[in-house]
């Protein structure tokens, strides 16, 4: 069989390239071999990569105990956390991008016959993936694995209270000394924050939809176990390339449906429906919002871990992690057991024996916290394309709410509002011009939602942007809002005191004006210029295309 590596490496033609690699220390033996890119995130800025450097070198082992010869390339990371609340966020979902360009250049550029991906964080995981479907090789990823919950009091919690308690003592409910005690103790080491976050998300899914072994989603970051699925990873890939079995050959259509019901029963973050409609983008995949609201509506939520509910992903692996719950959706065919895994073997003989062993942390599909999934796509005269919005996270009294806009463009506006106590029990606060294009970089709102909680203002005001939440966000937060003001979206036209109706069970979010008076209104909007003017950003900006596509690059 023909590897990419032979137009490297192979005849008489390649010896100036093969003395190059003959400089990096390889030998003629290496060379061999099958050559495999180890893609590592590793750095010092991010606590989920912190590790990543001990995983390659686990995933090297793993490579060369089965016969390749593995090869370290770099990737970027962003830290959402650190990037929160300031001009840096507008950088996070952009840098997705750039991550699966260079997956894409390293790969081509060099030959690689096969790809472990070795994330942890956010986008830097749907960014590798995306970068792989590019090329279409063997590919497997291994991430760095959930942090542990940290202690406060007794009470389990995440970096999702730290934010929530900075609108706790803004609101005098605790003073500044326990709020520096708790950001002291809620994020105890490494691994990507403990909740069911973007990062935990995304490696869950990886987990669902084919691409990473079993425990990918919830073996903790710190646990030996860890490292020993790094290893196997590496091994894994070397069976995937003796067999010609590629990433496209795993995510597929059929993977893609699995990945959205997991996606349901777990609850995660709503940025899972920008990355999952890029990836399947990338692996010509057709997938729209419709979808999302099918599975939804058949799949039941069986998982509230942070921050819907009090249980983090350590409580998740113990309970018998995502092959247990992947067990329970299988009892009423909810999923396809008969797709092919990085394993080699099938869903069905990947989840084999699987099952609950704790129903604090998973739920019996009979049993579940709703029969409807985690996640709700809502439409109407501020969002024709649609928006999202997690509704495991939403309290029962906020799922039907009306109330009157306070509008602002820009979260710093908003957040500033907040803090000086501006917002009221029922209010509906839009923040809008940060969506992808019009941020630009669709930046996440964490803290007003953080705000609204620590202030116990969660229950009565609901939050609607055209830009996006973290994963950590609670409440009745609704993001995605497309089209986005900057691309003429309705959200721009609403006006202060409005009157905003969100109906969730039933899909439906509008402003109640007529359409003569939005017809009006929109006669007289003018879409503001972008406001970064050089740098990559700005040409990011020109290229973006609306949240509901996925916010890719065209």
């Amino acid at each position: 069989m023909a590897l990419p590596s032979d137009n490297v490496v192979r005849g008489i033609e390649r010896a100036p390239n093969r003395s190059l690699f003959y400089a990096l220390g390889y030998t003629k033996e290496e060379l061999d071999r099958p050559l495999i890119g180890v893609v590592s995130a590793f750095s010092e800025i991010v606590p989920g990569h912190m590790n990543l450097d001990k995983l390659s070198e686990a995933v090297k082992t793993g490579v060369r105990m089965a016969g390749g010869t593995p090869i370290l390339i770099p990737a970027i990371g962003v830290c959402d956390g650190i990037t929160m609340g300031h001009f840096g966020m507008k950088y996070s979902l952009p840098s997705r991008e750039l991550i699966a360009d260079s997956v894409e250049s390293m790969t081509v550029a060099h030959g690689l016959d096969g790809l472990v991906l070795v994330p942890n964080c956010d986008k830097i995981v749907p960014g590798m993936i995306m970068g792989a479907l590019r090329m279409n090789r063997p590919t497997v990823l291994v991430s760095g694995g959930p942090m542990l919950a940290g202690t406060d009091h007794d009470e389990e919690v995440s970096l999702s209270k730290v934010f929530e308690a900075v609108g706790a003592a803004k609101a005098g409910f605790i003073t500044e000394e326990e709020l520096e005690e708790l950001e002291h103790t809620a994020c105890p080491g490494c691994g990507s924050c403990a909740g069911m976050y973007t990062a935990n998300s995304m490696n869950c899914l990886s987990e669902a939809v084919g691409i990473a072994l079993p425990g990918n989603g919830t073996i903790p970051a710190v646990y030996s176990s860890r490292i020993q699925l790094a290893k196997y990873a590496g091994m894994a890939i070397m069976n995937l390339v003796e067999k010609d079995i590629k990433i496209k050959d795993i995510i597929t259509p059929a993977a893609i449906r699995n990945a959205l019901a997991c996606d349901m029963a777990l609850g995660c973050s709503t940025n899972s429906v920008l990355h999952l409609l890029a990836i399947a983008y990338e692996a010509g995949i057709p997938l729209d919002l419709e979808l999302f609201n099918e599975i939804s509506e058949q799949v039941p939520n069986l998982c509230h871990l942070a921050p819907a509910g009090p249980t983090h992903m350590q409580d998740l692996y113990a309970a018998g992690g995502i092959q247990a719950v992947q067990a329970e959706l299988l009892k009423k065919d909810l999923l396809d057991p008969s797709l092919i895994t990085v394993t080699g073997q099938s869903l069905g003989e990947n989840i084999r024996g699987a099952y609950i062993k704790d129903t604090n942390a998973i739920r019996p599909i009979d049993n579940p916290y709703s029969e409807t999934g985690g996640l709700a796509m809502l439409w109407g005269n501020i969002a024709r394309n649609g928006c999202v919005v997690k509704r495991s996270a939403v309290a029962p009294e906020m799922l039907v709410h009306e109330g009157p806009a306070r509008v602002f463009d820009g979260e710093d506006d908003a957040i500033a509002a907040i803090y000086e106590g501006k917002i009221k029990a029922g209010d509906v606060v839009v923040i809008r011009f940060e969506g992808p294009r019009g941020g630009p970089g669709m930046r996440e709102m964490l803290n007003p939602t953080s705000a609204l909680a620590g202030m116990q203002l969660d229950k009565q005001v609901a939050l609607i942007t055209d830009g996006r939440f973290s994963g950590a966000s609670r409440g009745a937060s609704i993001g995605h809002v497309s089209p986005e003001a900057a691309a003429g979206g309705e959200i721009g036209l609403i006006e202060e005191g409005d009157i905003i109706a969100i109906d969730i069970p039933n899909h439906g979010i509008n402003v109640r004006v007529d359409d003569a008076e939005l017809a009006r209104r929109r006669a007289a909007f003018v879409i503001p210029a972008c406001p970064v003017k050089t740098g990559w950003l700005s040409r990011y900006a020109r290229m973006v295309t609306s949240a509901d596509k996925g916010a890719i690059l065209e």
